[in-house]
């Protein structure tokens, strides 16, 4: 005789719904483990912390020889000289953030994983946000100290409580972070490392260098509202000519990183992965 054993019936396990929560965290598991992260923010360190020390240090040494360093001598912005360098490296690990999903076809598993493009998008552009600012912060923090110091007892150096000062180094940062939001913003739309970089370089270096070549009734307008040319207003102490102001270049920046990602979303719900 055999024994017949019931087994009570099985049920199945509870599916819960991906989370913005849930998107978060798997796009802070695709960053911190990507190479790419990691040498571009080491390589902004290097370029404005170490670029910047060598700036300072010669300013510095050369401040009582050169009388025309005392006419234009600004402690605070001799120092974060350095972040127009390493501003690109900011921007090109941006585009790579994209850039590098669409190479390898991981795209496709990111886009099957969440429900919604626009949350998937939206999730690794908070993450890297985050992050850029954070790194941002912390080499334009690195960058100014360290070269006060070295200012120091040479020529006249700077305070963080200063008047301007605090602001400009904090902006200094949030510059950098909405670099690498505008490059992410623009590898989404051209979904090619390449062609990415190579935006984010005229942007940031080519298109701003033709304006000196038209009249200067072109010039003076295109100098003044270029959105990185007045993105840097807010990282500076000392006004030139024919720029905006601090907040009225920010809102500038802000205004057209927007326009850009606004374009992002658009088309990343439009097109094909």
């Amino acid at each position: 005789m055999t024994a017949v054993i019931e087994r009570p019936p099985q049920t199945a396990s509870p599916v819960r719904r991906a989370t913005f929560g849930d998107a978060l965290r798997s796009e802070w598991t695709k960053l911190r483990t990507v190479r790419s992260t990691f040498w571009s923010l080491a390589a902004a360190a290097a370029l404005g912390i170490g670029l910047g020390a060598l700036i300072s240090w010669a300013g510095a040494s050369r401040f009582h020889r050169d009388a025309g360093l005392h006419f234009n001598w600004n402690p605070t912005d001799h120092s974060l000289r350095s972040l127009t360098i390493a501003q690109l490296a900011f921007a090109v690990l941006g585009v790579l953030i994209i850039s590098g999903e669409y190479s390898t076809g991981m795209i496709r598993t990111s886009l099957a994983a969440v429900a919604k493009r626009s949350r998937m998008l939206s999730a690794k552009l908070t993450v890297f946000t985050l992050l850029a600012l954070i790194a941002g912060e912390a080499i334009a923090l690195a960058t100014f100290f360290l070269g006060q110091a070295l200012i120091y007892g040479k020529a006249p150096s700077a305070s963080i409580g200063y008047p301007h000062v605090a602001r400009a180094v904090i902006g200094a940062g949030v510059y950098l972070a909405l670099l690498a939001l505008l490059g992410s913003a623009i590898a989404t739309i051209v979904r090619h490392a390449a062609a990415g970089i190579a935006v984010i370089v005229a942007i940031l270096f080519v298109l701003p260098g033709i304006a000196y070549a038209l009249p200067t009734s072109w010039q003076q307008p295109i100098e003044e509202y270029w959105p990185t040319n007045a993105g840097q207003q807010f990282a500076i102490v000392m006004r030139d000519a024919h720029t905006l102001g601090p907040w009225q270049g920010f809102g500038v920046m802000a205004a057209f990183v927007a326009v850009v990602l606004v374009a992002a979303f658009v088309l990343l719900e439009r097109r094909d992965a």
